[in-house]
């Protein structure tokens, strides 16, 4: 059973119209919180919290109406009935297929030097320094995965893909985002201040923010404050570490299915493979399929041609992603995460400060005197 199917054991009848309220009720918080998506930073422009309001995004927005709900829900004994409607993997899986549609494969052949390098390099690089610290914090392995997978690749997505991978509990992956969150909401106005500062070109400073900060709404955030050309390059750079969700989750699923979770003697060939293929988030294949076909749409009709068809997509994956974390606020029970304490956000925040002196000498070393625009 997977690790999100927190469905009670209901009888038959009953369970179908519990099914359909839960879903209803992510339905309904899942606009509501598209609506303050879309209002609060008119709503705040002009006095001293816009910047705040602009840069906030969904999956806040999104996990905190979750969370009251679930209280509500809770004190109204209403939440284990509604449960069965939560349906936390459906949604995830579904926004992450339609997620690969805004990856043009065609951008890795456009940035294919210093873009891949930087990528690779600091994914490694930084997956591995949060992988062994989180060992001596002494982490559990899943929510050692879902850290390092976050703050090395994309933020939020990378930590939903390990949690497939891995079958990490939803308790670890609302923390992961909650973190994501918590530190990417100022990088949107340090790193560019601090581009600046360093007297960055704007090909070292996109590269910088896109190799860094750790989801793609933020990049762009913060590469509209840095200049146009900035966020051009942020956004191939961090397209192309997009691009590379689906090779971490399939090494995650072996090294979980064959060493952190194997039990009793080593399985042989053909019991690997259907280890492997049986724990192998599918749902990546989805992504990958998603991202040629769009390669080649945009390819054939032009990517000004087909830019209102993927906005379209884009939109409905935000909306998929957004029932997913209202679920996951929904879900959400603090008792797991009392264990953990302190010493992830010890982690994450190392992690991210790692992440930055390595991303900054990646770019100085592979973006100087490049002109990816």
């Amino acid at each position: 059973m997977s690790a999100v199917d927190t469905s009670p054991d209901v009888t038959a009848k009953p369970r179908t119209g519990l099914i359909v309220a839960g879903v209803l009720t992510v339905l309904v918080l899942g606009s509501l919180t598209r609506y303050f998506e879309k209002h609060v930073p008119a709503w705040t422009k002009g006095t001293g919290l816009a910047e705040i309001g602009a840069a906030i995004e969904y999956p806040v927005y999104a996990i905190v109406i979750g969370l009251l709900a679930n209280a509500i829900l809770s004190a109204t004994g209403l939440r284990d009935r509604l449960a069965s409607g939560f349906r936390t993997e459906f949604f995830i899986k579904t926004g992450l297929v339609l997620l690969g549609a805004s990856i043009n494969l065609k951008i890795l052949v456009t940035a294919a030097g210093p873009a891949i390098a930087q990528a690779v390099l600091l994914i490694a690089s930084v997956f591995g320094f949060t992988w062994w610290l989180s060992g001596r914090f002494g982490l559990d392995d899943k929510l050692r995965a879902l850290l390092a997978s976050a703050v090395s690749i994309c933020g939020v997505s990378a930590a939903i893909a390990a949690a497939g991978a891995v079958q990490a509990k939803k308790e670890q992956l609302a923390y992961a985002a909650s973190l994501v969150i918590l530190f990417a909401l100022p990088s949107i106005f340090l790193l560019p201040a601090l581009a600046d500062a360093f007297g960055l070109s704007s090909e070292v400073a996109g590269a910088w923010i896109g190799g860094n900060i750790d989801t793609t709404a933020a990049v762009t955030a913060a590469g509209a404050v840095a200049g146009e050309e900035v966020l051009q390059v942020a956004a191939i750079v961090k397209t192309t570490q997009n691009a590379l969700i689906g090779f971490v989750a399939v090494g995650l699923t072996a090294y979980f299915a064959f060493k952190v979770d194997r039990t009793g003697a080593r399985p042989g060939k053909s019991e690997a493979a259907r280890e492997l293929w049986v724990r192998f988030p599918k749902f990546v294949l989805g992504f990958i399929a998603a991202s040629v076909i769009a390669t080649i749409y945009l390819d054939q009709v032009g990517a000004a041609a087909g830019k209102a068809e993927i906005g379209v997509i884009n939109d409905l994956r935000t909306w998929f992603l957004i029932f997913a974390f209202v679920s996951i606020g929904l879900e959400f029970k603090a008792s797991s995460l009392k264990e953990a304490g302190w010493r992830p956000i010890v982690v994450f925040g190392s992690a991210v400060v790692f992440n930055l002196v390595i991303g900054l000498g990646l770019s100085l070393l592979l973006f100087s005197g490049v002109d990816l625009t």
